[in-house]
């Protein structure tokens, strides 16, 4: 059998290959620039962080991000991972308007998960890829101050609207970055599990794009970057919208073209934005390597929502 690598075929085709990895690096160069030294807060979970060979490209991502002068922060959920281990535990749950009501044995199922397997599941990732990245929760060193999430529902029979108690389900209060700023400029990466405490200790589960959001906006991040299940927000026709200001996502939410999941979504895009952020884009996750499209190319990848 020839050996292809030492044929003149072989020989071109390697030169070929040297050629383009050439020129992609110069064409990242500006973008490269651009983002040189900026934060970029990253909410990852959803398929992306259950399919293994999607969860080592987010974890290269994230490792090459801080090589070339970024500053990544990464929020994770773990929804289904929580499912799976209140069902092992025969742990009952329920639902209102999509939010887990939480009691207090539910809390400690979601802290162990989240705050432990995942959080260094997570961390291990981007570890493995050559980075340092170190995984802690929103309680520790106070950094997210959680209250009671209060929301509130029409009655169907008698019209009234009524609070409904979810439990231990909060929602950021206050963000003290100093954890975030100590490990950053140390060198690490914070992934951070998406529970906070209250002024009395009480632990609270929270969603965590609206972690995301409200650490990105404290942060001042140049980037809010939400990994999904897909590709961004779609029109009526079902076509990826590259771009919307906030009053897009208003009239959107408004005539119906925003749905469903996608509402609170473009919500936290648009309270980190209203915060400080520059931009924060909905993407698909379930792209390999989601985050270098959407940064180090042109035109991006998923739905940049900017003021």
């Amino acid at each position: 059998m020839t050996d292809t690598n030492t044929t003149p075929e072989g020989s071109d085709a390697r030169r070929r290959a040297a050629e383009e990895q050439a020129r992609i690096l110069v064409h990242a160069l500006p973008f490269l620039r651009r983002y040189a030294g900026a934060t970029v807060v990253v909410k990852y979970g959803g398929h992306a962080m259950g399919e293994e060979h999607l969860a080592a490209s987010f974890g290269s991502d994230i490792a090459l991000l801080k090589q070339v002068g970024v500053n990544p922060v990464v929020v994770h959920g773990g929804g289904p991972q929580i499912n799976a281990m209140l069902k092992r535990l025969d742990v009952k749950s329920s639902f209102i308007d999509g939010l887990r009501v939480t009691d207090q044995q539910t809390v400690d199922v979601v802290e162990m998960v989240l705050a432990g397997t995942v959080n260094k599941y997570v961390a291990g990732l981007i570890n493995r890829a050559g980075a340092l990245a170190v995984g802690i929760s929103g309680k520790d060193g106070g950094m997210i101050r959680a209250s009671k999430l209060r929301r509130s529902r029409k009655n169907p029979d008698t019209g009234a609207m009524e609070e409904s108690d979810l439990g231990f389900v909060g929602e950021p209060a206050h963000i003290d970055v100093r954890v975030i700023h100590a490990l950053t400029g140390a060198g690490l990466i914070p992934v951070i599990a998406p529970v906070g405490v209250d002024e009395h200790g009480q632990t609270y589960n929270i969603n965590a794009d609206t972690v995301a959001g409200a650490i990105a906006g404290a942060l001042g991040a140049t980037r809010l970057l939400m990994l999904t299940d897909v590709a961004g927000v779609l029109d009526k026709q079902k076509n990826l919208i590259p771009e919307m200001t906030l009053a897009d996502v208003q009239a959107g939410i408004a005539d119906g073209t925003i749905t469903g999941g996608m509402i609170p979504k473009v919500e936290n895009c648009v309270d980190a934005v209203r915060r400080g952020v520059k931009g924060a884009v909905i993407l698909d996750g379930r792209q390999p390597h989601a985050c270098l499209l959407e940064l180090f190319t042109e035109g991006g990848h998923g739905t940049w929502i900017r003021a």
